[in-house]
């Protein structure tokens, strides 16, 4: 007893560097996009660089059916003005944009890479959360390819904000984990209730939420997300007062553009 004492005090007085960082998840969104061009191999790199456990990021479907990595519909937003719309171009057409420029010049050159191009570069141990833009029919091309990457199923989450594309997920491969993502910051209307998410959620057999990090999520929300048995992640946090109100929370991960820094600010 007087040796467990005595540990406990001497834990005290070294001070917070002497406590273990929290239990949470963190998640570079887009990549490590604070410091890198969002969606590029260049930015998940960074990722895994700056200590992240799971690296975000968006894809779309090409013209000829291939998967690439893009949040927005078209290019023109990362490509220096160059407008193609991905569902639009083949993937030989937007393989020629210089989507790094646009960060900065040490990043000229970065190309916008394809769904295996980047599952290969996940080193063990890590893993990547999916999101998908388009509906559904993006689905079974989806599934092909990570059958080809040979990552186990618990290494490569889908998330996505069309319910549809969750349950069609879980109905063709059960054991890959999927998450529904739904923004709680509503500008005309009350957030969904937790309730209300849940439900849904049991519907389409998600394993989890993904939300943003809103003061909605408060203590009770948690709870009757917790109690239905359902994992809880949360979007896009810079502030560390926020993270450290998600970890108080108790949410199993943080979707961050700054993961090394969130890091070092949830250790404090």
């Amino acid at each position: 007893m007087l040796r467990m004492t005595i540990s406990a005090l001497a834990l005290a007085l070294a001070g917070p560097a002497a406590v273990a960082q929290p239990p949470v998840e963190i998640v570079a969104h887009r990549g490590a996009s604070f410091d890198a061009p969002e969606n590029t191999v260049a930015a998940v790199k960074l990722a895994w660089d700056q200590k992240a456990d799971a690296a975000e990021f968006d894809i779309y479907l090409t013209k000829d059916k291939k998967i690439v990595l893009m949040h927005d519909k078209d290019t023109k937003r990362t490509a220096g003005g160059v407008n193609k719309v991905i569902a639009g171009s083949t993937l030989v057409e937007l393989s020629g944009l210089d989507v790094g420029r646009w960060k900065g010049e040490k990043f000229a050159g970065e190309r916008i890479p394809t769904l295996a191009e980047t599952l290969a570069v996940v080193p063990g141990g890590k893993r990547v959360f999916i999101e998908v833009k388009p509906g559904p029919e993006i689905v079974p091309y989806l599934l092909d390819e990570l059958a080809a990457a040979k990552l186990p199923a618990a290494r490569t989450p889908i998330i996505a904000f069309d319910a549809r594309v969750i349950a069609a997920v879980k109905t063709a491969r059960p054991e890959l984990p999927a998450y529904w993502l739904v923004g709680l910051n509503t500008k005309d209307k009350a957030p969904p209730t937790a309730a209300e998410l849940v439900a849904k959620a049991k519907e389409i057999r998600a394993d989890g939420l993904d939300l943003s990090a809103s003061p909605a999520l408060d203590e009770a929300y948690t709870k009757t997300i917790r109690a239905a048995g359902l994992k809880l992640y949360v979007w896009t946090v810079n502030d560390a007062a926020v993270a450290k109100r998600m970890v108080g929370l108790g949410v199993d991960g943080i979707t961050t553009d700054r993961p090394g820094w969130l890091r070092e600010q949830l250790a404090k």
